[in-house]
Parts: C-alpha cells; structure tokens; sequence
C-alpha cells in the first residue's frame, strides 16, 4: 500500500502543479511562451482549477483511505 499511495501523491502533485501552470496561463500571469493559445483565455483557468482540485483529492485521499 505503501507503494500505491507514493505513486498517487507524486501524481496528485504532478496534477496540481499542471494545474497551476493553466491558471497561471489562462489570467495571463505566467505568459510564456508569448504565442500560446491559452494566455487570457477563461476555459483553461476553469480546466486548471478541476485539475488542481483533482490532484489535490490524489494527494489527500490515499492519506485518508490507504493505510
């Protein structure tokens, strides 16, 4: 179990950290590289905020749940 709940949370942080990297991009506050399709563009601050949210739960829930 030890194993399963590693995997999840190096995920979980993988997924916030993706996450992150879309709210930053989608509010125009991390526009790099200057051409991407996603700087000020609402959806992918919406799509951040699920993925944030999802990785978070991946990082929680084997805590709570795998022991």
């Amino acid at each position: 179990m030890k194993i399963a709940r590693l995997a999840l949370s190096v995920v979980g942080a993988l997924l916030v950290l993706l996450g992150l990297l879309w709210i930053g991009q989608g509010t125009g506050a991390f526009p790099y590289p200057a051409t991407s399709f996603m700087i000020n563009q609402t959806p992918w601050i919406i799509n951040g905020l699920i993925a944030a949210v999802i990785g978070l739960l991946l990082i929680w829930a084997p805590r709570r749940f795998l022991r």
